[in-house]
Parts: structure tokens; C-alpha cells; sequence
């Protein structure tokens, strides 16, 4: 398998961004923002979709270590369902990138839509976890830090398993909601439950 690519433009400040948890049915969404120095490499980030999650977590700090800035940030349920879950990824993007302690020339994005930070330029890349380093590192902080959170919340409401499906919506989940009713992190705008249902949940 190919190696990714440490930059788009070697010239340029490059920060890469990704998000996690759009998906899910519980939960802020998360993104992080990563600018690696050019020469970075490491086989961890080779292949971040196919990690497990104790090399999530060793790459997670091979990034913190590694990088020339980085930030995670997070949108939580309640603003989801105010501006919808699009916006919300590109909001949470966008306060992670208010925290970098070094300011970037481009935006490297994974995905095909943005909403321009700044005056910053940005590229969309499809896929780009897969083939860009910045993002591969982003996506691996915006996960773990998700994952995190999902466990925290277990602890007060283990009856949704979301130490397991850390909100995403599964069966086991679409079937805790039924039993036990939505709660404050559950995203009202997202069908939870088939409609004739899930009309009665609010």
C-alpha cells in the first residue's frame, strides 16, 4: 500500500481537518485540526482506518508529540439540531482551527464541502484520511478524544452501551431508546426511531 502524503503544497503552512461522529444518534460531534512538520512520518499513520483501537491511541500520541500545533474541538447536541449536522462538522473544524497556536496557509479538509475559514484557501479531499498524513492525524484525534466523551457519558447512562457503539446507531441502541427514552445528548433532529414512534419520545 502507498504511503500517504505529508502535503498538498510543500510551500504552504498546511493544516489538516477531519471530524468524527457526524453519524452518530448521541453525542457532540468532534473535529481536530493537525499541522505536521513536512518531513513527519510514521508507520502508524499509514493506514488509520484499519487501526485498532490501542493504535488509535498510540498514534493519537505519536500526533500530540509530533506536530507543529493541533486542536480538538466539538459541537455539542443541542447546537446539532439548531444548524444541522453539516454545519455543525464545519463549525467544529472551524473552533479547532480557532485553536491552533500556529496560524496555517491552507486547509487541507477531508470530505467535499467546507464553509471557508477566514481567508484561508482550503482543499476538499475525498477520502482524505487516506491519503494525506495532516488528516490521518486529525481523524485519529477526533476520534479517540469522541470515543472519550462516549465513555463518560456511558458511566451516567450505561443503559445505551455507548462505551460500545459510542452513539453510532445500532440495534442494540435504536432498541435502548425504545426501552428507556432519548436523553439530553441524544440528537433530537436525527431520526432516532421510526417516526410514528419516535413522535411520542418528545
Amino acid at each position: 500500500m502507498a504511503s500517504l502524503l505529508p502535503f498538498h503544497d510543500e510551500s504552504m503552512i498546511e493544516a489538516g481537518c477531519d471530524e468524527a461522529g457526524r453519524g452518530c444518534l448521541a453525542g457532540p460531534v468532534f473535529a481536530a485540526a493537525v499541522i505536521l512538520p513536512k518531513d513527519f512520518e510514521h508507520p502508524l499513520l499509514n493506514d488509520s482506518k484499519q487501526l485498532s483501537e490501542k493504535q488509535r491511541y498510540a498514534a493519537r500520541t505519536v500526533v500530540e508529540e509530533s506536530a507543529l500545533s493541533w486542536a480538538v474541538a466539538q459541537v455539542d447536541p443541542r447546537e446539532i439540531d439548531e444548524i444541522n449536522i453539516l454545519n455543525a462538522s464545519f463549525l467544529a473544524m472551524h473552533r479547532a482551527l480557532d485553536q491552533l497556536k500556529v496560524r496555517p496557509e491552507s486547509l487541507l479538509i477531508d470530505g467535499n464541502r467546507f464553509h471557508r475559514y477566514q481567508d484561508l484557501p482550503f482543499h476538499c479531499m475525498i477520502k482524505g484520511d487516506g491519503r494525506f498524513l495532516s488528516i490521518a492525524a486529525a481523524s485519529i484525534l477526533a476520534k479517540t478524544y469522541r470515543d472519550d466523551l462516549m465513555r463518560e457519558l456511558h458511566d451516567a447512562h450505561p443503559q445505551y452501551a455507548w462505551d460500545r457503539n459510542k452513539g453510532y446507531p445500532t440495534a442494540a441502541h435504536r432498541k435502548a431508546i425504545l426501552s428507556h427514552g432519548a436523553t439530553v445528548h441524544h440528537r433530537r433532529s436525527f431520526r432516532l426511531l421510526p417516526d410514528a414512534i419516535q413522535g411520542k419520545l418528545f
